[in-house]
């Protein structure tokens, strides 16, 4: 993808970013420099979530750590591997669910009511605030409506709860926030203010997803917590559609969507009904089908646009969002889906998938230098890989098969296209993938012949 080797080192350098590391980090906590922050025009505001996926992994490897030799617990490698490839598919998509999100913003700001300088520390501190106050309810719409359900059950997909969660967001997600953010335009909210609140907000909710945290004492009375968000990812009857806010838990505690945690209810997290998989292609669209078959069992139409519009507990009868009495009321221990992965496949994988997120990234910071045609083709690469990968953790049997085409795929066209025209990266890319696609090939043969042998039966006759 990379023309040279000297685009490959400035598509690298421009990943890293301008921030530092201290920046990145408290930027976490939405602790930055407002005057830092300011930029007249959208086209210069950085891609601070990108800048910080450095330290998203950072701080999950250090969680990891912590859980392995400090509470001699672990990340399930299968669950953390899906979230990784959620986080993935969803940053590969961006530059389209993300123009969707605020589409329109800027013909809107046209009739704007107030000039509201950009430069203007008030004007920072209220978008702040504004922008927390529309995510509440963007986020209780993707709760609340089934349709923006279907694209927002993914994050709620995993049965456990570390760092990783915080990557697991539906390609689809941001396409999904479009019109709440908008009518800032009409205030006068320049569209870099947005953006940058935007981002910002959306870093803050990284270290709510975590079991290690307990309590933060009295903040939680204002901000999010990891304890306040733990209730919101439960499936247990009393944690549904409970603490949207992403910032300020005031909104919860103003609306009536608060809930404490219980300290003798333990949390099962996961969705109510809890798909059998790690494959992330089909957490992104496993919803749309369950969907589609509640409304096609509707008698009326009336009944089918409510099946799409109302909750996702509805049903012909029930309230907007449901009878809470019909749910089902989950309790812990709930068995997990947790198929076998040995160490030579978790390292596998594991290195396939960080080449995906390679083949992203650049992508992502190429995206301007190359046709739309060449962006479909490595965006069904990624997808590809990824289905692929989700495929081979949860051992079904077209795995290997199509694992060991899709390295010959690579291989292929590794030869007449240099990936990174560094030639130790490119020589070490192509060999792996020329052993990967004997191995798979190897294991293909081998399963193939197993299903091809005859079963004996038994003859009922005597």
């Amino acid at each position: 993808m990379a023309e040279s080797r000297e685009d490959f080192e400035n598509i690298v350098h421009k990943a890293m970013g301008e921030q530092t590391l201290l920046e990145r980090i408290l930027g976490l906590l939405y602790i930055l420099n407002p005057k830092k922050a300011m930029f007249e025009h959208a086209s210069e505001v950085p891609n601070y979530v990108d800048e910080a996926l450095v330290i998203f992994f950072l701080f999950m490897v250090l969680e990891a750590l912590f859980r392995r030799f400090v509470q001699n617990t672990e990340v399930r490698f299968n669950e953390g591997l899906c979230s990784i490839a959620l986080g993935i598919l969803h940053e590969s998509v961006v530059f389209v669910s993300g123009t969707i999100m605020f589409l329109g913003y800027e013909w809107l700001y046209q009739y704007r009511a107030f000039d509201l300088p950009w430069n203007a520390l008030y004007t920072w501190f209220a978008a702040f605030v504004f922008i927390d106050f529309g995510y509440y309810w963007i986020h209780r719409a993707n709760h609340e409506i089934n349709i923006l359900w279907a694209v927002h059950q993914v994050h709620h997909s995993s049965e456990d709860y570390n760092l990783t969660i915080a990557l697991r967001i539906s390609l689809f997600q941001r396409a999904a926030y479009f019109g709440f953010y908008q009518p800032l335009a009409l205030i006068g909210f320049p569209f870099s203010m947005v953006l940058v609140h935007a981002a910002f907000n959306y870093l803050f909710q990284f270290w709510v997803h975590t079991d290690l945290i307990r309590h933060i004492g009295p903040l939680e009375f204002v901000f999010m917590s990891p304890s306040h968000h733990r209730v919101h990812h439960g499936s247990n009857k009393w944690c549904l559609d409970k603490n949207y806010a992403s910032v300020f838990v005031l909104w919860d505690r103003i609306f009536g969507t608060f809930e404490e945690e219980r300290k003798d209810d333990e949390i099962v997290y996961g969705l109510t009904d809890q798909p059998q998989t790690h494959n992330a292609i089909y957490m992104e669209f496993f919803y749309f089908k369950v969907l589609y078959d509640k409304a096609k069992s509707m008698k009326t139409w009336a009944d089918k646009l409510r099946a799409f519009f109302y909750g996702p507990g509805w049903v012909p009868g029930a309230p907007r969002l449901g009878d809470p009495a019909t749910f089902p009321d989950i309790k812990a221990p709930r068995a997990k889906y947790d198929p076998y992965v040995p160490l030579w496949k978790a390292w596998y994988l594991m290195i396939h998938l960080f080449i995906v997120f390679l083949c992203q990234q650049l992508l992502l910071h190429q995206m301007s230098n190359i046709s739309w045609s060449a962006v479909a083709i490595y965006l069904l690469c990624i997808f590809i890989s990824i289905g692929i990968v989700g495929g081979l953790v949860d051992n079904r049997w077209w795995a290997p098969l199509i694992e060991s085409t899709r390295c010959a795929a690579f291989v292929g066209y590794a030869w007449y296209t240099p990936i990174t025209h560094i030639y130790i990266i490119d020589t070490f890319l192509t060999t792996y993938f020329v052993g990967s696609m004997i191995l798979w090939a190897v294991r293909s043969t081998f399963i193939i012949a197993e299903t091809m042998k005859p079963r004996k039966t038994t003859s009922k006759l005597k």
